[in-house]
């Protein structure tokens, strides 16, 4: 019953977006900041790799150990995913254009966050980025997928039946 709630209601969808919007400036600043200020993330993932270490660790021994073995020779890659990622997350959330899977990629950083042991406001948007996947198309409703998802659609079903007719000329 809430899941229908918030993917039908028009009034959720104008909260949805106000939260849309929070979550697309978090993530637009924190990108822009890191691509002009001259972010390098092997500073973060060292850091992170210590964490795993101690009596009470922050880090999981699984993830450090994806951090050494996987990103930290591939920083120069993840830098630029994590700028460039969180950067145009932001915009897509901000315009709400293909709000869905922007939420999914950005509760994806969240979460690799989280495990590398930053706390920051990432709890937050994660729970705020639930919202917006449970609600769907409902959380884009007031922003550009109202008009491209349609548009999708119509393209794809379009392509699906003359490839019907073409396979049934073939036959």
């Amino acid at each position: 019953m809430f899941v229908e709630f918030l993917r039908k209601n028009g009034y959720v969808a104008g909260v949805l977006a106000i939260i849309r919007i929070y979550l697309g400036y978090q993530w637009m600043t924190a990108g822009w900041g890191k691509i002009t200020g001259g972010f390098d993330a092997s500073g973060y993932l060292q850091g992170a790799i210590g964490k795993a270490g101690g009596d009470h660790p922050a880090v999981q021994g699984w993830w450090a150990a994806f951090l050494e073995s996987v990103a930290l020779p591939g920083e120069n890659l993840f830098t630029f995913l994590v700028m460039w990622g969180e950067f145009l997350v932001g915009i897509a959330l901000v315009l709400g254009l293909f709000t869905n899977f922007a939420a999914l990629m950005g509760i994806m950083m969240n979460f690799a966050f989280v495990f590398s042991g930053t706390v920051s406001t990432n709890g937050q948007m994660i729970l705020l980025t639930v919202f917006l996947l449970v609600a769907g198309y409902n959380a884009g409703r007031f922003g550009a997928d109202r008009y491209v998802i349609p548009f999708i659609r119509n393209f794809v079903q379009e392509r699906r039946t003359q490839t019907k007719a073409v396979i049934a000329e073939t036959n």
